[in-house]
């Protein structure tokens, strides 16, 4: 009888074997198909494979080969922040005053102080809207008897670095609304939207018909054009941070008579003074705006604390919010030193990921969102991430934010010429894999070689 258990269970390791060969050879057959193909001619391909349960490696291709993940970075920064941080970590923002209170009248500034909340004034969330906040704020002041302000509304974003972007980022990217910056304070995810109008033939003058929300101290060259019938959306907004000066170039199908397009604000905490100043004036006169002077005393009349960090992760990685992730990089150096800075947040990340094992020059990270040209990572280090994902207890939490793709759990990540998935797949069969897979500088239609990828993803079925 032992004899018969020991070779069924000899038998189900054979097996089990053949499987596991079978799989591979054709994942190389079909990654042989893709190196051949003439998209992939001056290509770089980026692929690991491993049994998520042993670790034991399925297949590997160039896994050591820095590349540019994209937004595949993101995993990275989210593993990170769950470990550093916790899954209920919060942002906060305080509401407070000098002086005095008397008649109604605050003798005195009101002062609002950041710590980076990404999430102040977000859409994403029923208690984070521009008009809650800004209503909310209004009762609180209101019922600490204040009805009006002889001093400014002075903003204290300097718990933070004045830099908002992470060095590299491209100027066709920053003025546009996936290349907000993080700031000390931040304010309706720092995105505006552009109403636009076109005439009804190619060439005609597009006029901009309004921002959401009304914007503050911006001067718009508008320099839009109708495109062809069918065209779609070819417009790009051009701007830095702190500038008042935004460029608005490309085109939009004719005959448009609301078509809208969204930019990165340059001045986040300006633009919340200016929309709060005049939510509490409500007709009558407006407190000044300043940035941070010389204070004394401030007495706290509220603290705006953020969603958690489960809630916040959901977003960065389902709607890949690039803000989101600058965010945390820099409230991981500001947890660790009182101070948000982007580089100490790297600094803090490829630290970590060190003493688990991950050579820094494995994660050469310019930002925590991947919108970088510049980030070179490797597929073998982002498999490592995964794996360790899976063995702590925010884990579940980590999974539920991956999108979907090709029916599998994966981020995706898209530049120019770089195309990638990260992420969780388990076959029919029952077997779990971690997956890591990036493309770099192929040639043709990002869908295009999307479909080929899943190709190779498919055996994994």
């Amino acid at each position: 009888m032992r004899r018969l258990v020991y070779s069924c269970a000899s038998l189900v390791f054979f097996l089990t074997g053949i499987s596991a060969q079978t799989v591979q050879e054709k994942i190389q057959k079909s990654v042989q198909q893709l190196l051949n193909d003439p998209q992939m001619r001056y290509a770089t391909l980026g692929f690991s494979v491993v049994n998520s349960e042993t670790g034991a490696i399925v297949y590997e291709y160039n896994g050591n080969t820095g590349l540019a993940p994209a937004s595949c970075q993101k995993t990275v920064t989210s593993a990170t922040a769950f470990e550093l941080l916790g899954k209920d970590y919060t942002f906060t923002t305080k509401i407070g005053h000098d002086g005095t209170i008397a008649g109604g009248k605050l003798n005195g500034n009101l002062h609002i102080t950041g710590a980076g909340d990404p999430t102040l004034g977000s859409w994403r969330y029923s208690n984070t809207s521009d008009t809650m906040i800004l209503r909310q704020w209004k009762e609180i002041i209101h019922k600490a008897g204040i009805k009006t302000i002889t001093g400014n509304i002075i903003m204290h974003g300097d718990l933070w670095e004045s830099s908002s972007v992470p060095g590299g980022w491209p100027w066709d990217d920053m003025g546009n609304y996936y290349g907000a910056g993080a700031y000390g304070i931040n304010w309706r995810e720092n995105q505006y939207d552009l109403v636009l109008k076109s005439g009804p033939n190619t060439g005609d003058p597009v006029l901009i018909s309004k921002t959401i929300p009304k914007l503050h101290n911006l001067l718009f060259t508008n320099e839009l054009k109708a495109g062809k019938k069918g065209s779609g959306d070819n417009a790009y907004i051009f701007s830095a941070p702190y500038n008042e000066r935004v460029y608005v170039r490309g085109t939009i199908p004719p005959a448009q008579k609301s078509f809208t397009i969204s930019g990165s604000m340059t001045n986040p905490q300006q633009q919340l003074a200016y929309s709060l100043a005049a939510h509490l004036a409500a007709g009558g006169k407006q407190p000044g705006v300043r940035e941070k002077t010389t204070e004394g005393k401030i007495t706290t009349l509220h603290t705006q604390v953020s969603p958690m960090l489960d809630s916040i992760n959901y977003w960065f990685m389902k709607k890949s919010i690039n803000l989101y992730g600058e965010s945390l990089v820099k409230a991981m150096a500001f947890q660790q030193n009182g101070f948000g800075a982007t580089e100490d947040g790297l600094e803090v990340m490829k630290n970590f990921w060190k003493e688990k094992g991950i050579d820094p020059a494995a994660l050469r990270m310019i930002d925590g969102s991947g919108l970088s040209p510049q980030n070179r990572v490797t597929t073998h280090a982002l498999i490592k991430v995964l794996q360790y994902a899976r063995t702590r207890s925010w884990y579940s939490y980590y999974l539920d934010a991956f999108p979907e793709y090709n029916k599998m759990k994966l981020k995706s990540g898209t530049i120019g010429g770089s195309k990638g998935f990260v992420g969780y797949h388990t076959s029919k069969d029952g077997i779990a894999y971690t997956i890591a897979m990036l493309v770099n500088n192929y040639d043709g239609s990002a869908s295009e070689i999307v479909k080929k990828m899943f190709l190779v993803l498919d055996e994994l079925k």
